[in-house]
């Protein structure tokens, strides 16, 4: 009995032709805290029971109208009505009826003159049954949410360590030998080469520090639950823009952002990291010199969509189905040069409440524009 709730929380239905001969166990049953409910046929009580959904259903064979058994095939054919125990109440145990009434999903008998103290039994005994199934099958749902949580995270340290070994054996590689060169001919190369080369070096552990950072942030960005403000994204895009100074300045980019901006909802440093990958990427693949323009509309959906349209070469759709991919497929479909950032782009946004997107015509000179939306407002 320990599995049981208070009986005041359980329904009985009882289903009989004359209820008045079971006025001693409607009172019985009361007594104990039941709420009972009482029908006198079959398709009163089938509507009934779609309607109030008892926890427990007793249901007489000899029923006018459809009996007893055609009322249970009824239970037990919808979807709704089909896990509520039944047991019948008959005068004849014969075992026919028995095997019937099994067969159609009944739990149980309780046959003619009917005994207050049997049915009060055999009612704990399927509604403890009922609660530990109810329990198992939650506990089940648990485990199984556990499992799919597992085999993400499983998948998203396997794309980790594909993406470490990835990203990083490149950069790593050409720091590892041009140290070694200049451990060992130092002292017989320029000044220039000296300077050119440690400047490679400095390029490439920029390189890998942005990697790291990048992962330690998609990492971060799965666990952490953040507080969404309004934006300035004055602040957030000139924030970015001063990241990525050295690469403006070296491929001499020329960036144009609005004078004014729509309010969107976000959180600040992380909406920073969406502009530098979009930033970055546009001016890695844009036009030479790169020509970037920034800016934003109010969607009638209660979104801002926010953008960056670059003037390089434009993506074909095969390209463009391959950005955004969930950093747990990274090893399986890879953009070259997008692949991890825009991952990153991807779980920050949709963790915002926004979505991501790119167009492109796939035109030389034309360009791409990527975009992402953030709400307008939060309640």
């Amino acid at each position: 009995m320990s599995n049981l709730k208070n009986l005041e929380d359980y329904v009985i239905l009882i289903v009989a032709e004359s209820a008045t001969s079971l006025g001693v166990l409607f009172d019985y049953l009361r007594g104990f805290g039941f709420k009972v409910l009482v029908v006198d046929d079959g398709e009163s009580a089938v509507a009934m029971t779609e309607m109030v959904r008892p926890d427990i259903i007793l249901l007489d064979v000899i029923l006018p109208g459809i009996d007893g058994f055609e009322t249970c095939r009824r239970l037990k054919i919808n979807g709704s009505t089909r896990h509520i125990p039944v047991i019948f109440i008959t005068s004849q145990a014969n075992t026919v009826d028995k095997v019937r009434g099994f067969s159609l999903g009944a739990v149980d008998y309780i046959t003619k003159p009917i005994q207050s103290e049997e049915v009060l039994v055999r009612l704990r005994t399927h509604l403890t049954v009922q609660e530990l199934q109810r329990s198992l099958e939650e506990k089940n749902k648990c485990l199984q949410e556990e499992i799919v949580q597992r085999e993400k995270l499983i998948a998203e340290l396997d794309a980790f360590s594909h993406t470490v070994a990835h990203d990083l054996k490149n950069p790593l590689g050409v720091t590892i030998n041009y140290a070694q060169f200049l451990s060992k001919y130092s002292t017989q190369i320029s000044e220039d080469d000296l300077q050119k080369y440690s400047d490679i070096i400095m390029q490439n552990g920029r390189k890998m520090t942005s990697i790291i950072n990048e992962l330690l942030l998609l990492a971060s960005v799965r666990t952490e639950e953040v507080m969404l403000e309004p934006l300035d994204m004055d602040e957030v895009v000139a924030e970015a823009q001063g990241r990525l100074s050295y690469m403006i300045e070296e491929s001499k980019a020329e960036i144009v952002v609005p004078t004014e901006w729509p309010v969107g909802w976000g959180y600040g440093p992380w909406v920073e990291e969406v502009w530098a990958n979009y930033l970055s990427n546009a001016i890695k693949y844009g036009g030479e010199p790169p020509y970037v323009r920034l800016g934003a509309t109010s969607e009638s959906n209660g979104m801002v969509k926010f953008w960056v349209h670059d003037n390089g070469d434009g993506l074909t759709p095969e390209a463009q189905a391959k950005l955004f991919v969930p950093f747990n497929r990274l090893n399986q479909v890879r953009a070259e040069g997008h692949g991890l950032g825009l991952s990153i782009v991807e779980r920050i946004v949709r963790k915002l409440g926004g979505t991501v997107g790119v167009e492109s015509e796939g035109i030389l000179g034309k360009g791409s524009v990527f975009s992402f939306c953030l709400r307008q407002h939060v309640n």
